[in-house]
């Protein structure tokens, strides 16, 4: 079974959903396929901040206003240092760059709405995904539907939007892309609960350890406790959850509610270069992994997704590829920002609570840095501008 578009978009996550909305208001014709089945892509619980430079991305293509209605504007961070609250108001110190509070899971279910009911075509429940001849003209990308069949779609263009794990990153050869990784040596075991979320997004500094709680909508929070990067989940019983959440939020009235999704977050960084083979263009987690710390993952697949929609966009409508040429090298410049970005913001948080992750030198070293953001102006505007995008 054949067709043949102009960009095939594998992956429907924030990168490629986004993508493909985008090109669709670039009039340029494409294909999605996912490998997953769609009640599976809108419930992945992931991240929960668009960025003000991701909210500018939809707002420039005529589409913020329904993807991010209802959705509050992301205002005051709280940091809190054994027990004591610091608030830094981001937009303020930003000159007014609010981001959104948007849980991955309703963007990416708003963005498959908004595509599906423009008449995009979207694939779910593709399996076998390979992708052929991407250093020629006209690669292909196959797959195995959910009826047996083998599909074929011929394209100009192919990107690659399915995260980490996925056929695109793995199609290139080795030889052909540099990787930079880094592992950060602590873990994060995180949960989803049934709680109240925090008035804002709270980051806990103590001597027993960082913990986080952020919200996932009206009445839940996700929840971070460092731990080890080989933590084992069954050594967290509810109990000592909650008891563990309460002593490093310095919130002994935090209230326990049924746990949900519980995994362990590898700490991890990831950067391939380039972020393109031939053909191919890599996307969002396929190009790079970024730690939670910052949430700054999904505003840099949406940030790709720009670069890329422009560039695609000159191609295909006027013969310019020059935008193309430039598609790695643009991306990778923010990339390399965030990445700091996010290490800076890792090693403060931590380091300023755990003595034992890095000595009582350094602890007071992070306590040091961790302090001029309440104590400076120039180090909080500094960390909001970050922050914005």
């Amino acid at each position: 079974m054949r067709i043949s578009t102009q960009v095939v978009v594998v992956g429907a996550g924030p990168a490629g959903l986004s993508l493909a909305n985008l090109l669709r208001r670039a009039d340029v014709d494409c294909v999605v396929v996912e490998r997953q089945g769609r009640s599976h892509v809108e419930g992945r619980q992931r991240a929960g901040v668009l960025d003000y430079a991701g909210t500018r991305v939809f707002e420039e293509w005529g589409l913020a206003d329904a993807l991010l209605a209802g959705m509050p504007a992301d205002r005051m961070l709280e940091i809190r240092v054994d027990g004591e609250p610091h608030f830094l108001d981001v937009p303020a110190l930003s000159d007014g760059r609010a981001g959104r509070i948007i849980p991955q899971q309703v963007l990416v279910a708003r963005l498959i709405d908004i595509f599906v009911k423009g008449g995009g075509d979207l694939r779910f429940d593709a399996d076998e995904v390979a992708l052929h001849g991407l250093d020629g003209a006209r690669p292909k990308v196959t797959y195995r539907g959910p009826d047996g069949a083998v599909h074929e779609i011929a394209c100009d263009y192919v990107a690659g939007c399915d995260g980490y794990h996925g056929v695109s990153r793995t199609s290139v050869p080795a030889e052909a892309m540099t990787v930079f990784s880094y592992d950060h040596g602590i873990g994060w075991f995180t949960v989803l609960a049934d709680v109240p979320p925090p008035r804002h997004p709270l980051l806990a500094v103590s001597s027993h350890g960082f913990a986080a709680q952020f919200p996932r909508g009206p009445a839940a929070s996700r929840f971070y406790l460092e731990c080890a990067p080989d933590e084992a989940l069954d050594e967290w019983s509810d109990e000592r959850i909650w008891t563990q959440l309460r002593l490093r939020l310095g919130d002994e009235a935090l209230p326990a509610g049924p746990i949900g999704e519980r995994t362990v977050v590898e700490m991890r960084s990831f950067v391939v270069d380039p972020m393109r083979y031939g053909r191919l263009f890599l996307v969002g987690d396929a190009a790079h992994i970024i730690t939670p710390m910052g949430g700054k993952g999904m505003n840099l697949a949406v940030a790709d997704a720009n670069v890329l929609a422009h560039a695609l966009r000159a191609a295909v409508h006027d013969g310019d590829e020059d935008r193309l040429a430039a598609y790695s090298a643009t991306c990778l410049r923010k990339v390399w920002s965030h990445q700091e970005f996010s290490r800076w913001l890792t090693e403060m948080t931590h380091e300023a609570g755990n003595a034992a992750l890095a000595g009582t030198f350094r602890r007071e070293l992070a306590r040091a840095r961790l302090g001029r953001l309440f104590t400076s102006d120039a180090a909080a505007r500094a960390f909001a501008d970050l922050m914005a995008g």
